[in-house]
């Protein structure tokens, strides 16, 4: 199975951007409390972008920041119908963490064990409704292992399931709302120049689809 590497991967996206993008500069890195797989939750490292507009991956820490140009950004703010066709008004549970789900599709697959290699295709947006990141842009999926620090708290424990969260089953879809301390913390995303991507202290919402 597989599922946010520099992207999670490969792919000129806000993710990935990989093969437009220069390969990070690691004085830009940083450790943050958040790891869609999240043990602690290291830093996502800031690459330089080739464009006015960096992009930080909301997703793998160790790529987690790529940048990405004006018109991807563009693109990114009217996502492609895939992207939100199945999002319903459902009611978001919390647990005690304070991170909070929603299934707008039960999976019927298999679930994902720590470890894994997974792919999932994601839209991440600001508390506004703003997006940041889609992997459906880029018309690839993120690929990760999860529950191992390659992602942001928030995604490891929204899709391995923790506190009363159920696990996510291949072919399902979830919304997870990811408080600061599950996300980026205190440092925010793509900053630079006194603006961020993912301003400090933001709660970040994703709609997530388990690929496998």
């Amino acid at each position: 199975m597989a599922a946010f590497c520099a992207s999670p991967f490969p792919s000129p996206t806000i993710l990935t951007l990989l093969r437009a993008t220069p390969r990070p500069d690691h004085r830009f890195s940083y450790r943050h409390s958040f790891s869609p797989n999240f043990r602690a939750l290291t830093d996502p490292v800031l690459a330089p972008s080739p464009s006015p507009v960096p992009l930080p991956l909301p997703i793998r820490r160790r790529e987690a920041a790529l940048s990405l140009s004006l018109s991807l950004l563009l693109f990114l703010l009217d996502p492609p119908a895939g992207a939100s066709s199945d999002q319903t008004n459902c009611t978001l549970a919390v647990a005690s963490s304070g991170l909070a789900f929603c299934d707008t599709v039960v999976g019927t697959g298999p679930g994902a064990t720590k470890g894994q290699l997974i792919k999932a295709h994601y839209v991440g947006k600001l508390e506004n409704g703003k997006v940041f990141d889609s992997s459906y842009s880029r018309g690839r999926p993120l690929s990760f292992r999860i529950g191992v620090g390659e992602v942001i708290k928030g995604w490891d424990q929204g899709i391995l399931g923790v506190d009363g969260i159920p696990p996510m089953l291949v072919g399902g879809k979830r919304t997870l709302k990811i408080p600061p301390e599950l996300g980026y913390g205190a440092r925010g995303a793509g900053c630079r120049g006194g603006s961020c991507i993912i301003p400090p202290d933001s709660t970040l919402l994703f709609d997530i689809e388990f690929i496998g």
